[in-house]
Formats: C-alpha cells, sequence, structure tokens
C-alpha cells in the first residue's frame, strides 16, 4: 500500500459486521483509518461513531434522516443521503478498502461505485452478486478491483484456494444448519420470531439469522460462490456442519481436502479482507482442539428446508431469477420479522414469486432493478391476497 495507514470506508457501520469490524480497526488503530461511515436510519448510533472515528464523509440511507443528522453533527462533517450519497462516499478520494456490510440488493450500486475507483472491496452483501453477480464481476475485472470475501465461508474458499484454483474439483460449503436442523417439518409450522432469531452459533443481524434457519442464506452463498470463484454449480456443493469449526472446503483433483477451521467469530474473516494480503494478531479467541471433542456432518435435508434447492435452481437458470428470489425473500423474511407471515410462508412466497417470474437471461443493470423491484411489488401483492397462507 502507498501509505502506511489503510483508509477504509464501512457502508452498514452500525450492523453486526460493521460493528465487528470496528473492533478490529480499534485493534489496529496504526493500520486502518475510517475516513467514511454509513448507516440506514441509525441516526444517534451513527453519529457517536462519526464522533469517535472522525471520517471525512458520513452517509445516511434514509434521505428523511439527513436533517436530523446533519443538526446532531453540524458542521464538523461532510453528510450525504440516499443511495447517490453512498455512491459517493464509496467513490470517494483517498480511499484503500470499502467494507460493503449494508444488507439487501441496496449494496449494488455503492460497490460498483467503489469498483470503478479501482478499490479493494471487502464484500459482506451476499445479494449484491447474487442479483448482479455478472455485471460486478466483470466490472471489477476491468477496472482492476479486488473482491475480498467477508463471509466465512467464502474467505474459507478464497484462502483454501490460494494457488489451487487449476486443481479444483468441488467446493464445499459448509453451513450450521441453523436453529431448526434437528426439528422436523411438522415443528417448523410453529416457528416464531423469537425462535428463528436464537442461531445456536452465530451473532447476527435478524434478517440474514433468518436467512441461516431456512437455509436461503447457504443458498444465497451457493449463487455467490459461483460468481466469486467462477465454479459450475454441479461442483459447488452444502454440507451441514453443526459446530462451525470448519468454515468451508475445497476438494482438489487428487482427492485432497483444504479446509478453514477457527472459531466461530467473524472478526477473522473481516479482518482478513481489510489487511490482506497481510496477515495481523486477532481479537477472536484461539480454538482449543482438547476442548472440541468430536465434529459432525450431514447432508442438507431440502424436502424441511426447500429454499436451498430453489436458489440452486434459479442460479442454474440465471439471468434476472436471483434477483427476484432474492428480494422475494427480503421481503418474505421482513413481512415474518413483522409478525404478517409464518415461518413456512417465506418458502411459499419465494417459491410463488419465482413461478410468476419472467426472466431476462443476459439482463442489463437496469433489468436487474426492474426484476428486484417487479419481485417486492408482487410479494406485498400475494400477501395482500393472502394467497401464501
Amino acid at each position: 500500500m502507498s501509505k502506511e495507514l489503510s483508509h477504509v470506508v464501512i457502508l452498514g457501520s452500525t450492523g453486526s459486521i460493521g460493528k465487528q469490524a470496528l473492533e478490529v480497526i480499534d485493534m489496529h488503530a496504526d493500520r486502518f483509518k475510517v475516513v467514511g461511515l454509513a448507516a440506514r436510519d441509525e441516526i444517534d448510533e451513527l453519529a457517536g461513531q462519526a464522533e469517535k472515528y472522525r471520517p471525512a464523509m458520513v452517509a445516511i440511507g434514509e434521505a428523511g434522516c439527513y436533517q436530523p443528522l446533519r443538526h446532531r453533527l453540524g458542521n464538523k462533517y461532510h453528510v450525504v443521503a440516499g443511495i447517490e450519497g453512498m455512491c459517493e462516499l464509496a467513490g470517494q478520494d483517498d480511499v484503500d478498502v470499502v467494507l460493503v456490510a449494508v444488507s439487501g440488493a441496496i449494496g449494488i450500486l455503492p460497490t460498483l461505485a467503489a469498483i470503478k475507483r479501482s478499490r479493494r472491496i471487502a464484500l459482506a452483501n451476499k445479494e449484491t452478486l447474487v442479483a448482479a453477480g455478472e455485471i460486478v464481476m466483470s466490472m471489477a475485472h476491468t477496472h482492476h478491483a479486488p473482491i475480498i470475501p467477508v463471509d466465512s465461508e467464502h474467505s474459507a474458499i478464497f484462502q483454501c484456494l490460494a494457488g489451487e484454483s487449476d486443481h479444483l474439483r468441488n467446493i464445499w460449503l459448509t453451513a450450521s444448519g441453523g436453529p431448526f436442523r434437528d426439528r422436523g417439518y411438522e415443528e417448523l409450522a410453529g416457528v416464531t420470531v423469537d425462535m428463528a432469531l436464537q442461531h445456536p452459533n452465530w451473532k447476527m443481524g435478524p434478517k440474514i439469522t433468518v436467512d441461516s434457519a431456512t437455509l436461503m442464506n447457504k443458498g444465497l452463498e451457493v449463487i455467490e460462490a459461483h460468481h466469486l470463484f467462477a465454479v459450475p454449480y454441479d461442483h459447488i456443493k452444502v454440507i451441514i456442519h453443526k459446530e462451525s469449526v470448519i468454515h468451508s472446503m475445497v476438494e482438489l483433483v487428487d482427492g485432497a481436502f483444504l479446509g478453514h477451521l477457527g472459531v466461530a467469530d467473524m472478526r477473522i474473516p473481516i479482518q482478513y479482507a481489510l489487511s490482506y494480503p497481510r496477515r495481523l494478531p486477532s481479537p477472536a479467541q484461539a480454538l482449543d482442539f482438547s476442548q472440541l471433542g468430536c465434529i459432525h456432518f450431514q447432508a442438507p435435508d431440502l424436502k424441511r428446508f426447500p429454499l436451498l434447492g430453489i436458489a440452486y435452481e434459479a442460479g442454474r437458470l440465471g439471468g434476472t431469477l436471483p434477483a427476484a428470489i432474492n428480494a422475494a425473500n427480503e421481503v418474505a423474511v421482513h413481512k415474518f420479522l413483522g409478525g404478517e407471515i409464518s415461518f413456512l410462508d417465506i418458502t411459499r412466497l419465494v417459491e410463488t414469486v419465482m413461478n410468476a417470474h419472467e426472466n431476462v437471461t443476459q439482463p442489463s443493470l437496469e433489468d436487474v432493478f426492474t426484476a428486484d423491484s417487479w419481485a417486492r411489488g408482487h410479494c406485498h401483492e400475494v400477501v395482500k391476497k393472502g394467497k401464501t397462507i
């Protein structure tokens, strides 16, 4: 790097990944400097972060929050709002790394803004590649913008593939299985929001925690891995590993498996993406093999968790279909969290949208956003009419 401090922008600084990234930066204040922060609508928390880290620019996603944030921060910071403001923040001068940790397809445009400036992207937003993977990866290649995955699974694969890409047979994505991995299908009908948010291994935001409970999270990761590593879907496997000690594996042509092991702490892959290719001491605890006991593996049950199979199908068909099912899932999870639909209705709603969507096989970015918008509107209409119940 050209300067002693790596200048970091965090999109989604008030979320789980964003806060843990700031913990990493606190531990290595001699290595990183925060130059930009963005959040959706958490005015007080974002203002507190700005006052602590004193970035050059602060962005608030909800335009209606601009004036309250501006009033709170005064004239000490350059404050911007909306998707345009997030793009301005991501594409500003004097930036080395942009951590994309916002949730949802809203991450696409700021990611592209950073790519156009040839910034390194620390990507913690699955939806960017799920909805617009071909467009994003092509642009990243054109602008020589490296994309370092932050998801523990994709970070593991990225590290295991170092020097081995030409010898790859299969990618193995490990999945914790979520809180309902040992429950029968009949029991899932009575799942409450509180139950779905009790992830056994990871501390994450509500949306991704519900996605883990339905295994949609793993389905989105399959599509993401396809784009990140240019691997056909038939060579991307999913295996349930409830201890979450092996974060993923690669299987090589000679029969060897390389796995990435560590404690279930997102600060490890976050720090790796920020410091790459260097490695730094981590705030996470070390893995104690003497306390580990045994580890378990089992195949995912697509009858109990059909969203994983739906994601595979959407990925193989490609076009705008992944964007549509991703948008449908976002709306469905939001409605489940709000008590409007049941846990099993999440799958029904996504499947309904998938069956109704008119796929555009070679989409432009506009086509992707059109599919996203259509899917959201169709979801609201279906729920309003009660067709998923």
